[in-house]
C-alpha cells in the first residue's frame, strides 16, 4: 500500500491558518523582547543591559556611545541622573543591585568620543530657547543633534551659570568636558537678555520654545501667545535632572514636528516609563554585593559583570529545536505564519515546520504557556489541506504506520473468551523494539487479570496526527474503533504513554496504562531493578499527567531502583527526538534532541517509552525500558528500520503460534541475499528496507534489466515501489545475490519508444 503524492506544486489552494486578531494574541504571550527591568525604568529609555555588557568586557568606548543616544550631556546627565533603573535591578530581590548611576559615571570618565558622523544639512526652520537651567540646556543640545538651527535667550553673562547654579555636583573635569562640548555646538547665544520682552524677541523664529521659570513671571507671556496663528510654543516644567533631560527631549520631539506641520500630540511612540512583562528565571542567580568604590575602570568592569543580563529564554534553554533555529517563539510564529501564507513559491519554512517535535515543553517552561509545537502542528495541518505540504518528509513513517496496521496488525481475544474485559495495546514501537518484552507483559496480563485480556499490535495513529494528514487519522480512529468495538470495547490497558495521548481522543474509551495496572496487581516474580543508580528520563507523551509519572517512579523504587530526577524532569521533560516525526524530517536536530536529554545525567537511563529507549541506545547510553525491568527481557542492540518491521511481523505470529495455535507461513521469496554490515547501516541511515531490496530483485527476475558498472563489474538493478525509485548494486551469487549498495530517489524512469 502506497500514500498518493500530490500531483502539481503549482495548484494551491488557500486557507488562513489564523486571524491577524489570533496571531497577533498569540504573539503577545512571548515576552522576550520586553524591555529589561533597569531599561523600563529610564525614561529616557537607556539601553541599561547592552551598556553593561559593554562595560563588563571593557569596551567604555562602545559604552560611551550607547550612553550618548540618550543625552547630549552625558557628564551632567550622570552626575545628577535620580538613577530609578538601579531599584527596578532585579538583584536587589536577593541583595544589592547594579550600581548603575557609579557605572554611567565611569563610562563618561573612561569612555572615548567616537569619529563624528558624517556632516548632516542644516534644517531650514529656526527655533529660539527662552530661559536658562537644565531645560534649556539639554533641549538646546537636543535640537541641535536634529540639526535645527537654535538660539539660546538667557537674563546671565556667560555659559558658567548652566552647569553652577543647578548642577554643582558636576565634577571640575566634567563640567570642562560639558562646556567644551556646548562650544562645539551650532548653537547661537545671546546673554544678558531681558526676558520679558518675549513679543519681539520671538520674531523671525519658526518654534519658540520656553522653561517654565523663565516665563512664569512674564507679564506678556499670554499676548504673546496671540501674537499669531504661526506662534508654536513649547514650555516644560521639570524638576530634577533627569526630568529636566526627559522634559528636553519630549520639547525636542515636538518641535521637530511642529516645524513640520504635523500635529506634536500624534505618533509620539511610547515616551517615559514603561511596565515591562519580562520573565527572568533568577533559580540559579547567586546573590553579591556591589564592588565598585572609588570608580576605578577595573572597579566599573567588575561591578557591570554582576548583571545578569535580564532576557526571558527558558524555552530556548529548554529546547534543543529552539536553539537550533536561534528565533524566539514570537519571530518563529510570524515566520511559519508567512510561510502558510504564501501561495506560489517557495516554502522556505516547511523545514523548520518539521522539525518540532510537538512534544509541547515548551509551553510548559514558559510563564505564558506559548507552545511553537501547536502552532507548528496547526501549520502542517493547513498546509496538508491546501497541498502546499509535500508527502516526502513523512512518506516513510506514514508507510511504516500503514505496515503495523495492517500487514503487522493483530486484534485478538484471550483463547477462550469472545469478549474481553481488557484489551493490552503496546503501541507500534514496542513491538518493533522489544518484541519479547511484549509477548512477556501480554502473557502475564492474561494470568493476572480476571475478565479476559484481548491484544492489539497496531499503530494509534499519532505518526499521521504529527505529520498533519488528519484525513488519515480519521480513518486510522474510526479502523481502532471498529476494532475495539469487536472485541466488546474493553478498557485499553495502553503500553505508550503516547499511545495512551493520544487514544484518549476516541470517544468513549475507558483507558489506563499497563504502569496502572502492575501498581494495582503488584510486579511479576521477574522484577528486578538497575543495581546502580539511574536517570529517570519522562516521556513528553506523559506531560501533564503526573498519575503516570508518579506510578513509573513507584515501580521503579519497588523493583530497587535507585532513581536520579534530572533537571527538566516530570513535566518539562524534554523529547527524546522521535516525537514530531524530527527523526525522520531532520536528522540533526534530532539528534541534538536526543543530545539534550542525555547531558542532563551520565547515569544508565530508565525510561517508560520504546522511542525514548531506542534513541539513547543508539547514542550509547545504557538505556532500559521500565518493563525490560519487570519483566527481566532485554531488547539489546537498537534494531534497524528493516529489523523493526520483521520483529513486528515476527512477534505477530509468536503470538499467533503459542497462544491461538495458530500455522503461520514463514516467508520465502525463491533466492538468497546477503548484506554486508556497511550496506546495512547505508541502507538504514537512507530508509531503505530490505523489502525494498527483495522488490527490486524480484522485479529484476520477471525482466532481466540490470545495467552493468563497467568500473566495479556490479550490475545495478531498479524499480519504483509507489512515488519512490530504488536502485540496487548486487552481484550475483550461488543461490542469489550479494547486496553491495542500494539508493533511492523521488523520480520516474520513463523508457522511450523507437
Amino acid at each position: 500500500m502506497f500514500l498518493e503524492e500530490r500531483e502539481s506544486t503549482h495548484v494551491y489552494r488557500q486557507k488562513r491558518m489564523f486571524t491577524k486578531e489570533e496571531l497577533e494574541t498569540r504573539e503577545r504571550l512571548c515576552v522576550h523582547e520586553q524591555p529589561a527591568f533597569c531599561n523600563a525604568a529610564c525614561p529616557l529609555k537607556l539601553d541599561a543591559k547592552a551598556m553593561l555588557q559593554a562595560v563588563a568586557e571593557n569596551d567604555f568606548k562602545k559604552a560611551l556611545q550607547l550612553y550618548e543616544k540618550i543625552t547630549p550631556f552625558p557628564h551632567v546627565l550622570s552626575a545628577g541622573c535620580e538613577a530609578p533603573c538601579e531599584g527596578s535591578c532585579l538583584l536587589c530581590r536577593m541583595g544589592e543591585g547594579v550600581a548603575i548611576r557609579k557605572l554611567e559615571q565611569a563610562v563618561c570618565a573612561y569612555g572615548e568620543k567616537g569619529r563624528k558622523g558624517l556632516p548632516r544639512m542644516k534644517k531650514k526652520k529656526t527655533v529660539a530657547i527662552f530661559g536658562s537651567g537644565l531645560f534649556s540646556l539639554f533641549l538646546a543640545g537636543e535640537l541641535q543633534k536634529k540639526a535645527y538651527p537654535v538660539t539660546v535667550f538667557c537674563a546671565e553673562n556667560d555659559l558658567q551659570h548652566y552647569f553652577d547654579a543647578e548642577t554643582g555636583f558636576v565634577s571640575a573635569r566634567a563640567r570642562e568636558s560639558s562646556l567644551l562640548a556646548l562650544k562645539g555646538m551650532d548653537i547661537q547665544f545671546r546673554f544678558q537678555t531681558d526676558l520679558g520682552q518675549l513679543s519681539s524677541l520671538r520674531e523671525g523664529f519658526d518654534v519658540v520654545c520656553a522653561s517654565w521659570e523663565a516665563v512664569k513671571d512674564c507679564t506678556d507671556w499670554e499676548e504673546a501667545l496671540m501674537y499669531s496663528r504661526e506662534l508654536k510654543i513649547v514650555t516644560g516644567k521639570t524638576s530634577g535632572v533627569l526630568g529636566a533631560a526627559f522634559g528636553a527631549k519630549k520639547a525636542a520631539l515636538s518641535v521637530d514636528r511642529l516645524a513640520q506641520n504635523l500635529d506634536p500630540s500624534n505618533t509620539r511612540g511610547e515616551e517615559g516609563t514603561v511596565e515591562t512583562k519580562l520573565f527572568v528565571d533568577l533559580t540559579d542567580v547567586k546573590a553579591s554585593n556591589q564592588c565598585i568604590g572609588s570608580g576605578t575602570r577595573e572597579e566599573a568592569v567588575a561591578e557591570a559583570g554582576r548583571c545578569i543580563q535580564c532576557t526571558c529564554d527558558a524555552c530556548v534553554k529548554a529546547c534543543a529545536y529552539l536553539q537550533h533555529y536561534k528565533k524566539y517563539p514570537r519571530i518563529l510564529t510570524r515566520e511559519i505564519y508567512n510561510n502558510v501564507s504564501i501561495i506560489m513559491g517557495d516554502h522556505m519554512m516547511n523545514k523548520p515546520i518539521n522539525a518540532c517535535a510537538l512534544c509541547g515543553q515548551c509551553s510548559v517552561v514558559c510563564p505564558n504557556g506559548y507552545d511553537v509545537g501547536e502552532i507548528c502542528h496547526i501549520a502542517r495541518q493547513n498546509m496538508v489541506t491546501t497541498g502546499k505540504m509535500p508527502l516526502a518528509p513523512h512518506e516513510f513513517a506514514l508507510m511504516d504506520m500503514l505496515f503495523s496496521n495492517h500487514e503487522a496488525f493483530l486484534c485478538r481475544p484471550q483463547p477462550g473468551f469472545e469478549q474481553c474485559k481488557y484489551v493490552f495495546f503496546p503501541g507500534c514501537q514496542a513491538a518493533a523494539i522489544a518484541p519479547d518484552t511484549v509477548a512477556a507483559a501480554y502473557r502475564d496480563l492474561c494470568e493476572r487479570l480476571e475478565g479476559g485480556v484481548a491484544i492489539m499490535l497496531g499503530c494509534c495513529g499519532a505518526i499521521c496526527d504529527w505529520a498533519g494528514r488528519y484525513e488519515m487519522y480519521d480513518e486510522t480512529k474510526a479502523f481502532l474503533d471498529e476494532q475495539l468495538k469487536s472485541l466488546g470495547s474493553p478498557v485499553v490497558i495502553a503500553g505508550c504513554p503516547t499511545c495512551k495521548k493520544e487514544l484518549s481522543g476516541h470517544e468513549g474509551l475507558v483507558l489506563t496504562g499497563i504502569w496502572d495496572i502492575l501498581t494495582e496487581i503488584g510486579l511479576p516474580e521477574s522484577a528486578k531493578g538497575l543495581d546502580t543508580p539511574a536517570a529517570l528520563h519522562d516521556s513528553c507523551g506523559a506531560r501533564g499527567d503526573r498519575q503516570t509519572q508518579d506510578a513509573i517512579r513507584g515501580l521503579a523504587q519497588r523493583m530497587g531502583c535507585t532513581l536520579v530526577d534530572t533537571p527538566y524532569c516530570a513535566d518539562k521533560s524534554p523529547c527524546c527526538g522521535y516525537g514530531g516525526l524530527t527523526q525522520y524530517t531532520n536528522r540533526e536536530i534530532a539528534r541534538k534532541m536526543t543530545q539534550k536529554c542525555l547531558e542532563r545525567s551520565e547515569l544508565p537511563y530508565i525510561s517508560y517509552c520504546m522511542a525514548c529507549r531506542d534513541r539513547f541506545a543508539r547514542e550509547g547510553r545504557e538505556s532500559k525500558h521500565i518493563l525490560e525491568l519487570v519483566y527481566g527481557t532485554n531488547a539489546g542492540s537498537p534494531p534497524d528500520i528493516s529489523q523493526k518491521r520483521y520483529n513486528r511481523l515476527s512477534l505477530k505470529q509468536e503470538l499467533l503460534r503459542q497462544i491461538w495455535n495458530e500455522e503461520t507461513e514463514e516467508m520465502d521469496f525463491g533466492f538468497n541475499i546477503e548484506y554486508s554490515p556497511e550496506v546495512t547501516a547505508l541502507m538504514d541511515d537512507r530508509m531503505i528496507l530490505k523489502s525494498d531490496i527483495i522488490a527490486v530483485l524480484q522485479q529484476l527476475r520477471q525482466t532481466g534489466e540490470a545495467v552493468l558498472d563497467g568500473e566495479t563489474g556490479l550490475c545495478i538493478a531498479r524499480a519504483r515501489l509507489g512515488n519512490v525509485t530504488f536502485w540496487v548494486k548486487y552481484q550475483e551469487i550461488e543461490g542469489g545475490y550479494r547486496v553491495f549498495g542500494a539508493y533511492s530517489h523521488r523520480m520516474n524512469v520513463v523508457r522511450r519508444q523507437g
